[in-house]
């Protein structure tokens, strides 16, 4: 008799997080993966490296039920809306019927007690897959230092100015390509990583502090210059972003400039427990980002 091998849907793929999970779970034997992605034109560059895929779009209820079919295990990665409500529980409804066993579900920072709004999103769609009888990893990154790359396509860092909007504040820090990480081992060893909500975030630092670590790092000067979060509000506006949860990071923002988030500036130890290996820290990220931000 052949064992079951486990076949594991990726949705986001084509994404940061999505694609670097895929990435960590390609040279894994023990699991049969899919790759999910809104056009055959997006397909293309998985199926050049053999990669199977499945047609699925989170707005087309209809691509739900055959991208599922099949799938034993799923990461559940929305996009920054808030549709991610009405496509999450469209998602988890299919996935239920479909006969998925283990959900591994990003969601956001935060306590369980916050009221930072699209936080408390993603702990809807946490509780839905508890109520729904997944088997399930809940996955909350801290602020991912990805942002300082660019964030919905804006520019932080130019010409060695950091332009952002939280004051002074120190708060918690994670690599994305951390948090994949962690989600492909959840992936892989569901038995090991069910029920279970980690946090993720491994590293505290200001703005200002991160400009002095690239300052030394990089041996060029790099400051920071605070700014209103207004001004994030019309440049996401000018970007074309969805502006029902850029409002929800305004207010973020706003909050953790006050240094009125408990607990924003939490670190976990569990990294190295589920991966095997330490946390990238903003040392190591601005080394390994180095001709991002040099200038």
């Amino acid at each position: 008799m052949t064992l079951h091998k486990p076949t594991v849907l990726i949705t986001g793929a084509t994404g940061q997080i999505g694609g670097d999970t895929l990435r960590n779970l390609l040279a894994d034997e023990t699991i049969t993966l899919v790759a999910a992605v809104r056009s055959p034109a997006k397909a293309k560059p998985f199926e050049d490296q053999g990669i199977r895929t499945v047609i699925l779009d989170f707005d087309k209820e209809e691509t739900l039920a055959p991208a599922l079919q099949g799938i034993d295990r799923a990461l559940l990665v929305t996009g920054y809306t808030v549709d991610m409500l009405r496509q999450s529980k469209a998602f988890l409804d299919q996935a239920k019927k479909s006969g998925v066993q283990h959900m591994v579900h990003l969601g956001a920072c935060g306590r369980d007690d916050t009221t930072i709004a699209h936080w408390a999103w993603h702990q809807f769609v946490e509780r839905y897959i508890e109520w729904s009888g997944f088997s399930f990893t809940h996955l909350r990154p801290e602020c991912f230092m990805q942002n300082l790359l660019s964030y919905d396509g804006t520019q932080a860092v130019k010409a060695g100015v950091i332009e952002q909007y939280t004051g002074d504040t120190p708060f918690s820090w994670v690599d994305g390509e951390d948090v994949a990480r962690v989600a492909a081992q959840a992936l892989l060893n569901p038995a090991k990583h069910a029920g279970q909500t980690y946090r993720l975030g491994y590293d505290v630092q200001s703005y200002g502090d991160i400009a002095d670590i690239m300052t030394r790092v990089l041996g060029q000067p790099f400051s920071y210059n605070p700014q209103s979060p207004d001004v994030f509000l019309e440049n996401m506006r000018a970007a074309g972003a969805e502006m029902a949860y850029m409002t929800c990071v305004h207010d973020n923002f706003t909050r953790m400039a006050a240094r009125q988030i408990p607990g924003a500036d939490e670190t976990f130890d569990n990294f190295t427990e589920i991966t095997g290996r330490q946390p990238v820290r903003w040392e190591d990220f601005v080394q390994k980002h180095r001709s991002a931000f040099a200038y």
